[in-house]
């Protein structure tokens, strides 16, 4: 697929690996819609691109609220091509710990906004993107999924974040054979430790500490190789129904 006057949601896409990837996506040609719920972080974004950038607050939970992000995205540009789920949460806490077990709540917040938000986002961009004209190699559209390393090795403390995530990767494969009659590829990303807002907040030392826990390169991972990664990943109309790895060939400890 042609990135350039090619439009994206990109959900997640005010900060992080999400902001990098608007802005690649963005360098690259393509009109892109911000979809978040952090208006101040979307607009100021939006503000600096300029032409071909737009933001829709987004709940990526609520059927509705995806269902008009796609339609302001529509409106907006005419088109879609593709969707980039980037929106996504982390609660580390154990099944039992010293209070008892996990509350279900909690449980069922990560896999309602990593799992679900992004079945949610994927189904609804998805239809929009099946009514569109076809290009030249009979592609309408692309999906590309985060799910993360934890998805195979999640450590203690990363049930609900592991389940979620591994959810996202069992959902790609069956997303991808589906959706092929209408020309819509489905592929899922799975980073490693990256610097990430969540990752920048830890002290520099446990920082380093992980970077270091990574074989080669020996650091953390920045977003804008995640964003080369999707760039890539959207070009090359062979990646479909698979999960990637970028993780520096990492191997998470089971603590």
């Amino acid at each position: 697929m042609r990135i350039q006057n090619s439009t994206f949601i990109v959900t997640g896409g005010a900060s992080g690996l999400g902001a990098a990837t608007v802005e690649a996506l963005h360098q690259r040609g393509a009109n892109v819609v911000i979809a978040d719920l952090n208006p101040e972080a979307g607009n100021a974004l939006v503000a600096r691109l300029g032409e071909r950038a737009g933001f829709v607050p987004t709940d990526v939970t609520d059927e509705d609220a995806a269902r008009a992000c796609v339609q302001a995205t529509l409106d907006q540009f005419g088109s879609l091509q593709g969707l980039i789920n980037c929106a996504g949460i982390g609660v580390a806490e154990k099944i039992v710990g010293k209070e008892g077990p996990q509350p279900l709540a909690r449980f069922a917040k990560v896999v309602q906004v990593n799992l679900i938000g992004t079945f949610n986002m994927l189904s609804q961009a998805s239809a929009a993107m099946s009514t569109g004209p076809a290009g030249e190699s009979g592609e309408r559209g692309i999906v590309i999924n985060t799910a993360s390393a934890a998805a195979f090795e999640g450590q203690v403390g990363q049930a609900a974040y592991a389940a979620s995530k591994g959810g996202v990767v069992s959902l790609t494969l069956p997303a991808a054979r589906e959706l092929a009659r209408s020309g819509i590829r489905v592929v899922t990303i799975a980073p490693g430790l990256f610097l990430t807002p969540m990752m920048a907040a830890l002290p520099a030392e446990v920082q380093k500490s992980l970077g270091d826990s990574v074989p080669f390169p020996q650091r953390l991972g920045q977003a804008d190789e995640y964003a080369a990664l999707a760039l890539h990943v959207v070009e090359n109309s062979m990646i479909n129904g698979e999960t990637i790895r970028i993780d520096g060939a990492l191997r998470l400890a089971p603590r």
